[in-house]
């Protein structure tokens, strides 16, 4: 049966309470990314500090268990209750973690020094990519860092289809560059059909 939505727009959360009520998230990889696993185990061998990290726009919130467990102190926000309800449902005891809340108003209680960026981004429509990265900047400290999936095609027209929202890498690097370094720029190796082929994992640093 194919799902009947009712909102039309992404930027406002009963878009996303209609996909999460009727089980229609494409999106939802329901294990933790294997990049993520990687960096997290690096990190370990590196001696890295513990992250303070965010992860917004959350969803089904699979990561956070993972992250905390690896003793970083994690917040997940989604602006869906439906999102929210459903993250809390599964994360078991770490379930506090899980805030209804929107990021362009989110003020974390301790400075961050990592934000997590897994289908966030390319949710929302591209007039708000530039807002998108000036919050990531302000939220971030100088030294910390944006990791996560970028969804990047530079075939024309690409973007305007969504969501997922596509966009082209000259795009994302003339509005990211403004604030931040690239460390690292990799294959995805465990993408979904939705994001196959055009995803980056991605470390990018705060300057």
């Amino acid at each position: 049966m194919t799902p009947q939505f009712f909102s039309r727009d992404p930027n406002h959360p009963e878009f996303w309470d209609e996909r999460f009520q009727q089980g229609f998230t494409p999106w939802n990889l329901g294990a933790v990314p294997q990049e993520l696993r990687n960096f997290v185990a690096e990190s370990k061998r590196s001696a890295e500090v513990v992250h303070n990290c965010l992860i917004p726009g959350c969803g089904h919130a699979h990561e956070l268990g993972f992250l905390s467990e690896a003793g970083w102190q994690v917040t997940a926000i989604d602006f869906s209750s439906t999102a929210v309800a459903t993250a809390k449902s599964q994360v078991g005891k770490w379930a506090e973690r899980v805030q209804q809340a929107d990021f362009f108003e989110f003020a974390p209680d301790h400075p961050l020094t990592l934000i997590y960026e897994r289908a966030f981004f390319c949710a929302l429509p591209p007039a708000m990519r530039g807002a998108v990265v000036e919050r990531w900047a302000a939220l971030l400290p100088i030294g910390a860092k944006l990791i996560g999936f970028f969804l990047l095609d530079d075939t024309e027209g690409a973007s305007k289809k969504g969501p997922p929202f596509r966009t082209h890498p000259q795009e994302f690097q003339t509005l990211i560059q403004q604030h931040f370094t690239c460390l690292e720029d990799t294959d995805v190796s465990d993408s979904l059909a939705v994001f196959e082929g055009k995803e980056r994992w991605q470390v990018w640093q705060r300057r």
